[in-house]
């Protein structure tokens, strides 16, 4: 069966290599799904999967995503009234939390109950932005979940933040990584799952993510 898996395009995210990540994934598996990178409202309405990638401030994502006309709708509509599965990227996972704390206090979609603050290693050497792979810690819920279940422990994904999701509800926190004190790595609800490492940049490890979430289904 065919299926068409969006990547939002809002003017924030290296969309090539994830358009490329996500394609060499599908052929890998053997998946007859079609990847678009698009603007469009309407695509993202009708599509089967969607990925919201992110680079930047929480701030400037949002606003670059609700100044195209119908687009938060849209994802809306497919996210949450169709429950069509759901991968947010970095910044694109971010915006899933209630508030972003970046330049001030910005409202976030509220998918995800948590607010996006500061890092704050409790070692002076570490460097902001985190910068590089890490290891992944996973939960008890992120180890039952068909999208990290692939990984093996000690896996390392790519990571390039300075802000990161600190969680009302623990229950949605499937991984973390360790930066002077946890961090959050992957979250997820339902159909929903949010990385703030960059899976396309995670090479095999982040293929095998990839791969699982276009086999996933909620």
């Amino acid at each position: 069966m065919s299926e068409t898996l969006a990547i939002v395009d809002y003017g924030s995210g290296n969309l090539r290599s994830a358009e490329k990540a996500f394609a060499r994934a599908a052929s890998e598996a053997s998946l007859n799904t079609k990847i678009i990178v698009t603007s469009s409202p309407d695509i993202v309405k009708n599509a089967d999967r969607v990925v919201l990638p992110g680079v930047g401030a929480f701030a400037d994502c949002r606003a670059g995503l609700l100044a195209i006309d119908g687009m938060y709708e849209a994802l809306t509509d497919t996210v949450i009234n169709k429950a069509h599965p759901f991968l947010g990227i970095c910044v694109g996972m971010q915006l899933m939390a209630t508030h972003g704390l970046e330049h001030g206090t910005h409202k976030g979609f509220g998918w995800i109950e948590g607010d996006v603050k500061p890092m704050a290693p409790n070692e002076p050497s570490l460097k902001i932005p985190h910068m590089g792979w890490n290891t992944l810690s996973l939960t008890e819920a992120g180890k039952n979940h068909p999208v990290l279940c692939v990984l093996e422990p000690d896996d390392h994904t790519y990571f390039v933040h300075s802000f990161h999701m600190e969680l009302f509800d623990k229950s949605t926190l499937l991984a973390t990584a360790d930066y002077g004190g946890p961090i959050t790595a992957v979250v997820g609800r339902n159909n929903m799952v949010g990385t703030q490492f960059h899976p396309e940049k995670s090479q095999a490890v982040g293929l095998k993510l990839i791969t699982a979430f276009l086999e996933w289904q909620p």
